[in-house]
């Protein structure tokens, strides 16, 4: 028996438009670049360029409402997303201009972005393979040590290992003498210290390198050997106890480890594509009588426009529904690009002169010390927008500044109360510990304790524990880690 019952619920929907705006806000310049250049290739109704002002006559309006209204009528009737008739234009015939040699004018100037060649340290170590005097079966083994180096340049497998994946992977026998024997060889390509099992090795390896270039780094070699965890740990006197040597020695060897790379290819992971350049999304002026202007970096942004020509297809295709129905899908999908990118450019502006208005001191002076307590639903609240709006204009975006480019979510800053009663930014409180531990006596460093005593007395009242998380967030290291010799 089917039972029916009657339920009432709320539901969330999203247009297309809001979804095409939650997807643009996100983006941050370059991906915005990007995005724009394919909707123009995907779309044959957006064109580039400025819409051409023209005097609005009866006749005009009355058209444009009368196919205004058709196209409503129509996407009632089939709604975009329903349309999969796409077949017949799949291979429609190519557009005359596309084929001229003519279509180009001589003032376009035309950019081709240059080509960067990168290759990967691996590939340097196996040019450096390929130089030595090696059969096709020790290259073939070399080059599989090489790929089996970590991110670092360390070697984590004994040569057993090495020898049984090298005849399972290549359908060959490998004996553990054949990969011992250019162990050896990979060691002694550069950088130095490549193929080590360990730091202790690569230090090694490094001074060996450097005495038989004629420096006298014995000592140093004997204090790694024998002392290797009280380096790690710092202990200075316990070193010159076991090695018998003065503090003018000890400096002396660790001046020449500090000179050493503690990892042969530090920074040059297997996915690293190099240094990334940060495209600020916005760009701030500063007027002469005190205000701040913010515009946005979309100088490379080209201005987009419909296409009339297409409009008039839609209008003049007669009996030929498939058609009209295609070009006003496009047509559609055109104008909420449009309206999606324009309120993108608003929603952007508003947020940023939010911000500005609620960290006035901080944007006058530069000084992060200056930093206000502030959350997201500080910002929504400013400009009457969701918090996840707010997360989204903010996320992966930066401001250029007289001072610097800064990222917008190092503004947003947690409050922690003072001796004086006022809520001040954890910013300020990072500064301060930033400014104890350059002024402290680096042959005996603070302690956590030791910080969080000094602030107390700057006023700010926080726990230890709190100072030793802002403290790694800093990148500083623990005290003894701080600890020299003078």
């Amino acid at each position: 028996m089917l039972h029916q019952t009657q339920t009432q619920k709320q539901t969330l929907k999203f247009s297309p438009l809001q979804i095409q705006m939650l997807n643009l806000l996100q983006l941050s310049t370059l991906e915005l670049e990007q995005r724009i250049k394919d909707e123009l290739e995907e779309n044959p109704v957006l064109e580039e360029g400025k819409e051409a002002e023209e005097t609005p006559t009866d006749s005009d309006d009355g058209d444009d409402a009368d196919f205004d209204a058709e196209s409503e009528r129509e996407a009632e009737v089939a709604p975009t997303e329903d349309y999969q008739d796409y077949d017949e234009y799949t291979h429609d015939d190519i557009p005359d201009y596309k084929t001229r040699t003519n279509n180009y004018s001589e003032d376009d100037e035309f950019y081709s972005a240059p080509v960067v060649q990168t290759q990967t340290w691996q590939e340097e170590l196996k040019e450096q393979v390929q130089m030595l005097d090696l059969s096709d079966r020790q290259e073939l083994i070399a080059d599989f040590i090489i790929d089996s180096l970590d991110d670092d340049g360390f070697l984590k497998y004994d040569a057993d290992s090495l020898a049984d994946d090298v005849s399972f992977t290549n359908n060959v026998y490998v004996d553990t003498a054949e990969v011992e024997q250019i162990l050896p060889l990979i060691r002694n390509l550069d950088p130095p210290g490549i193929g080590a099992r360990d730091l202790k090795d690569c230090l090694l390896i490094q001074l060996e390198r450097r005495r038989e270039a004629g420096h006298d780094v014995a000592l140093t070699i004997a204090v790694v050997k024998r002392c290797m965890n009280e380096l790690a740990a710092r202990n200075y006197e316990k070193i010159m106890r076991i090695m018998e040597i003065d503090q003018e020695q000890l400096k002396e060897v660790i001046h020449q480890i500090t000179a050493l790379n503690p990892k042969p290819v530090m920074g040059q992971g297997r996915n690293s594509a190099g240094n990334q350049n940060i495209f600020p999304e916005y760009l701030l002026h500063y007027t002469d009588d005190g205000k701040v202007e913010v515009t946005l970096n979309n100088k490379n942004f080209p201005e987009l426009r419909m296409s009339k020509s297409l409009a008039g297809i839609a209008e003049n295709s007669g009996k030929d529904r498939a058609t009209a129905q295609f070009v006003r899908s496009k047509i559609n999908s055109a104008r909420w690009f449009i309206d999606a990118l324009r309120q993108r450019e608003n929603t952007m502006l508003n947020t940023m002169k939010a911000i500005i208005r609620l960290q006035w001191e901080y944007f006058m002076s530069g000084d992060v010390r200056k930093l206000r307590p502030m959350i997201l639903k500080d910002v929504a609240d400013l400009i009457s927008m969701d918090i996840s709006t707010v997360s989204r204009v903010t996320s992966h975006k930066y401001a250029q500044t007289p001072f610097g480019i800064i990222h917008l979510k190092d503004l947003f800053t947690e409050g922690v109360m003072a001796e004086s009663g006022e809520e001040v930014s954890n910013r300020e409180i990072q500064q301060a510990i930033v400014e104890i531990v350059e002024v402290e006596d680096k042959s005996l460093p603070l302690t956590d304790q030791q910080i969080q005593e000094l602030l107390g007395e700057k006023g700010y009242h926080v726990a230890r524990r709190t100072v030793a998380k802002y403290r790694e967030q800093l990148d500083i290291p623990v005290a003894k880690m701080r600890r020299i010799l003078l």
